[in-house]
């Protein structure tokens, strides 16, 4: 069986395509559900309740989807660490 998770690249980072499509249903289902419990009538407060949902979906996703990265540190060199011909 194959471990390897399948990885694409998105805006200069990579991510797992399965993590990614959890996060955007997360954020849509969080915006709309808001979105929708706001009055008909204000405009604005539809506006604010979606954001509201958004930000809401965000933090969600954050909290639920760990970060896939491996750092690894290196030591800088000094410069009297250089040894000249």
């Amino acid at each position: 069986m194959d471990n390897k998770k399948e990885m694409v690249e998105i805006w200069g980072d990579v991510v797992e395509i399965k993590s990614l499509i959890i996060a955007i249903i997360i954020s849509i289902v969080s915006t709309m559900g808001l979105f929708s419990l706001a009055p008909s009538g204000d405009r604005t407060k539809q506006l604010f309740f979606g954001l509201l949902g958004a930000v809401i979906g965000f933090l969600i996703s954050a909290i639920i989807i760990k970060p896939k990265r491996v750092v690894i540190e290196e030591k800088d060199i000094e410069e009297k660490d250089i040894v000249e011909k």
